[in-house]
C-alpha cells in the first residue's frame, strides 16, 4: 500500500510546533481539534430591566460592532482550530497544553 505523498497531488503536512514533515497514514502524527465557543448561557439581566433599557443595551452593542468585520465578529463567538503534531510534540503538548 502506497503512502500519501507529494506525487499524489496532496500538499505536505507539517507539525504545527516543530515543522517536521508528517506522513498522513503512517501513524507518525496526531490531529488536534480545538473548538472555542463564547459563553452560551443567556445574558443575566437585572429584574428591573425595562424594554427601553434592553433596547439601549442592544444599540450600544451594535455600535461596538459597527467597525468589526463579519469574520472578526464570528471569531469572537466561535473558533475552530486544527493542529497536526508529530508524536514527540504531541507528548509534550498533551501533558501541558497551556504553557
Amino acid at each position: 500500500m502506497e503512502k500519501p505523498g507529494h506525487d499524489d497531488g496532496m500538499s505536505p503536512t507539517f507539525c504545527s510546533r516543530c515543522a517536521i514533515e508528517l506522513h498522513p497514514g503512517a501513524g507518525d502524527s496526531y490531529q488536534i481539534t480545538i473548538e472555542a465557543v463564547a459563553d452560551p448561557a443567556p445574558p443575566v439581566l437585572s429584574s428591573d430591566a425595562s424594554r427601553e433599557g434592553l433596547r439601549a443595551e442592544i444599540d450600544r452593542l451594535m455600535d461596538q460592532l459597527a467597525d468589526v468585520s463579519e469574520r472578526e465578529a464570528l471569531d469572537q463567538v466561535h473558533r475552530r482550530l486544527v493542529l497536526h503534531l508529530c508524536v514527540p510534540c504531541y507528548r509534550q503538548w498533551i501533558e501541558n497544553p497551556t504553557p
